[in-house]
């Protein structure tokens, strides 16, 4: 890294690295209760609206989908104005997300809930490039655990959200709306507040100070920042270890989508109600966010390909326990969902941090909005694939072949290896 070395004596004991990890942490919190809130009912209320079990995985794949799309704009924002707009942008498209869900759900509008699930997603954009900005004043040498404290903040929201179902009940009797579309009504309460504490926290704006901070120690550091998402996308295939970053985020993120979206329905065919499927997907949320700090130490002390690839072996575990779990509620299922998450995890703290370390501050919004681009598009194609296959085939079948995808990321950290990266222009 070019400006590496410099910023990491600025960043030692920095008040103002310190304030934008506790914001962002807060606005996880927030994000996570938003997102997590309509996580457990999304295939649910897709499977009603729609009236069929195969488009039971697109409302929760359109989602990604949208988190994907809509990393696009953000990343150009974030460039231009820094991560304070780019990140609200994301809370303000979700929180239009969650209204035309709950109106989806009480005009039966299918057409609609796809529409409104791809807004939806702008709240998994938010909480994607937090991590992103928790990075962007750290030294160097803590950039894994800083990246990581930001993503373990999420557990709390994340864990609370799916029990929010049971809950929301009441809440969606009193408002005369369709049960499944009441945790949706959380979800605009959350995105509210997070959008708040952004605008009203986090100054200044760390990617804006980052860039000052690399002119005030080098002069020559001075130029534009890039937002452009092909651009971003020339810089990770230039860099091996970029690109082993963006391989790892985006195939342990399409391993835990596809066989998680497809986990609420096949508790529900084998007759679980909806606070145990809600238990169990907050387990999953656990398994995802809970143990982040001790992720990103080991980053910080092993480096992003160990970790990597002691991630990869995790989702392997967790997709051969899905694998072999019958229909309904079984503690074969929740310990497969929880290592689920925390094989996600390992991939997302060490993903990232791959890719931060190997491109320079002005490149970062561009390859950081393309590797999130390529991480949902590649959880679109799982989740939209996983109601296919458990349709035609079982969740089995679907679960052996996100195994396949989950060995790839340990043949992706043998094979790619650190060479000089190629000059882009």
């Amino acid at each position: 890294m070019t400006d590496a070395a410099p910023l990491e004596e600025t960043t030692r004991d920095d008040p103002v690295q310190r304030r934008t990890v506790a914001t962002l942490s807060m606005s996880q919190v927030l994000g996570g209760i938003s997102l997590a809130s309509g996580v457990a009912v999304g295939a649910l209320l897709a499977e009603e609206v729609s009236g069929s079990p195969t488009y039971a995985g697109l409302g929760s794949t359109f989602q990604v989908i949208g988190s994907a799309l809509i990393a696009v704009p953000m990343a150009r924002v974030s460039a231009a104005r820094g991560r304070r707009p780019g990140l609200a942008l994301g809370y303000v498209l979700s929180f239009a997300g969650a209204l035309g869900l709950i109106v989806s759900g009480i005009v039966g509008s299918f057409a609609l809930l796809l529409v409104a699930s791809l807004l939806f997603g702008g709240s998994t954009a938010s909480n994607n490039q937090a991590r992103y900005a928790a990075a962007d004043l750290a030294q160097p040498a803590h950039r894994g655990r800083d990246l990581s404290l930001v993503v373990w903040a999420t557990t709390i929201g994340s864990v609370l959200g799916p029990n929010l179902v049971g809950p929301s009940e009441p809440v969606s009797r009193l408002l005369g709306i369709p049960r499944l579309t009441g945790p949706f009504v959380f979800s605009l309460v959350g995105l509210t507040l997070a959008v708040a504490v952004l605008m009203w926290r986090l100054r200044p704006d760390p990617l804006v100070e980052a860039r000052r901070r690399a002119v005030d120690l080098d002069p020559h550091a001075a130029g534009r920042t890039h937002g452009s998402i092909t651009r971003g996308l020339r810089v990770i295939a230039a860099r091996p270890q970029a690109l082993l970053g963006v391989l790892t985020l985006a195939l342990g993120h399409m391993t835990m989508v596809s066989v998680m979206v497809m986990t609420p329905l096949h508790m529900r065919h084998g007759h679980a109600d909806l606070t145990v499927i809600g238990f169990v997907i907050s387990m999953h949320i656990l398994g995802m966010f809970a143990f982040s700090p001790l992720t990103g130490m080991a980053v910080d002390r092993l480096g992003g390909r160990t970790v990597a690839m002691v991630g990869s072996g995790i989702l392997v575990v967790a997709t051969l326990l899905a694998s072999s779990a019958p229909m309904g509620h079984s503690n074969r299922l929740l310990a497969g969902l929880f290592l689920l998450g925390l094989g996600w995890s390992c991939t997302l703290v060490s993903g990232s941090t791959l890719l931060t370390a190997a491109v320079p501050t002005g490149e970062r919004p561009g390859a950081q909005g393309a590797s999130d681009l390529v991480m949902g598009l590649s959880a679109g194609l799982g989740g939209a694939l996983a109601g296919v296959v458990v349709d035609r085939a079982s969740f089995s079948a679907l679960a052996l072949g996100a195994l396949v995808v989950a060995v790839s990321i340990g043949v992706a950290a043998l094979v790619l290896r650190d060479r000089e990266a190629i000059s882009v222009r």
